[in-house]
Parts: C-alpha cells; structure tokens; sequence
C-alpha cells in the first residue's frame, strides 16, 4: 500500500488485569470441580426419574462450561485497539492516495425506522472529512420502499449543498436534524457572517426536505411514485420481493 511506512494507522493494546484473572481461574476450577462431583454421584443414583434429573443437570452445566470457556478468552486478554485518523496525511503524500472506503447503511421498515432518520445516516456519512472520491455510501432497503427510494432522491439533491457546507465550516456534527437542533452553532459566529447566511439557507433546505418526504409517505403510491424509477416498485412485496439495484 502506498505510504506504508509511516506511522501506524492503529495500535493493539493489552491491558494487564492481573486480579481479574485470578477470579476467573477460581471459577474455571469450581465449575470443573462441579463437573466432576456430578460424574461422583453417578454410581449412587437409584436410576428412573432420578437419573433423568442428573442427566438433564449435567447436560445443562456442560453447555454452562463451554460457553464458559468460548467467553474466557476475551475476558482473559482484555485488549483494546486504538486509532489514529489524524496520521492519515503522515502515511500518505496526499489525501488522494487513502484507500477506498465503503459504508453499507441498513433499513426494513420505513414505520419503524422513518426514511428522515435514515436519510440523516446518509447525509453523515457522505460529509465526513474524507475525500468525496474515496467513499461510497449502499443503502440496503430489506422492505424494497418506495418512500425510502424517494427519500434519498431528495436526499441526493440536498447533499449537493450540505456536503459543501459542511467542509467550508468544519462541522463536525454532521446529521442535519442534530447539528440544525444545536443553538450554539449560531450563537458561536457574528450573525452578520457569511456563516449565518448560509446557515439560514440550509435549515430552510433541510426542514423542506424533512417536511416534503412525510407528506410524500402520506399519498397514493401512484401519486407520489410515477415515473420510471419507481416502476419496479408497483407490484413488490415487503416480505417476498426480488432484488431491485438502483
């Protein structure tokens, strides 16, 4: 990869818990210890019933001690990897050597997750500060809405100017409906700026956008999904539908 040998992008750093091991030694031994006087008693059982209800607790406690053991491993070494993105320009000559980047947004239902929210996902991802021809943003729709599709149509045509807004200020809270609830955005610059201007023009922009995608939701499908992009959504099923790539 170019630039790869600079500085490191990432570090892996173990943390000592010396007491916490010793706790978890201590429960490995009595769960084994538990395991083997249940293997004891064996022979003194009557049978019948009685051996259906130690082997019934047997079985349960060895399924307890193997996910016992997968868990300890992670408890064992207690690690924690820390990033760097501010060394992305150390390691690379310019910002359009950095690798590609993709980011796959989900959704399934546009009632229990409203396209306006994940309409806001998208906006943040495509105005983090990387370069826009590194990073592409999927969205994967399970339930195959149309109102989702629409939304980032509207979506699209809204980030044409937020991203731009968002790099020319350095805004760092990056989905509209959070960064526009902050006062203090405003608050913090000279109301006479170009900043507040701008500010005002895209809160406008923003609360048409989440004002025309509700009011879409609410029409017929044929009134608000005309037009060929949305002709392969008239006869889909939200559970049984094929995939439809746009």
């Amino acid at each position: 990869m170019t630039g790869s040998g600079g500085p490191p992008l990432q570090e892996r750093v173990e943390h000592p818990n010396t007491v916490e091991r010793f706790f978890l030694s201590i429960l490995s031994v009595l769960i084994l210890c538990l395991l083997l006087y249940r293997l004891a008693v064996l022979p003194e059982l009557p049978g019948g019933v009685a051996f259906g209800v130690w082997l019934t607790a047997f079985l349960c406690e060895c399924w307890f001690a193997f996910i016992w053991v997968l868990s300890l491993n992670c408890k064992w070494h207690f690690i924690e990897h820390k990033t760097f993105p501010d060394r992305l320009l150390q390691r690379f000559k310019s910002s359009e050597q950095f690798p590609a980047m993709d980011v796959f947004v989900t959704t399934a239902d546009p009632v229990m997750e409203p396209p306006i929210i994940t309409v806001n996902t998208v906006l943040s991802i495509l105005a983090i500060d990387y370069p826009a021809s590194k990073i592409a943003c999927y969205l994967s729709d399970d339930g195959c809405s149309p109102i989702t599709f629409f939304a980032l149509i509207e979506a699209a045509k809204f980030a044409h100017s937020w991203v731009p807004f968002c790099k020319k200020y350095g805004v760092e809270c990056r989905a509209p409906f959070k960064y526009f609830s902050l006062s203090q955005t405003v608050e913090a610059h000279n109301p006479s700026s170009t900043f507040h201007q701008d500010w005002k023009e895209m809160k406008g922009a923003y609360e048409k956008l989440a004002k025309k995608i509700p009011e879409a939701a609410k029409k017929s499908i044929s009134d608000k999904f005309s037009g060929e992009q949305f002709s392969d959504f008239a006869r889909v099923e939200k559970r049984n539908h094929p995939s439809i790539v746009k």
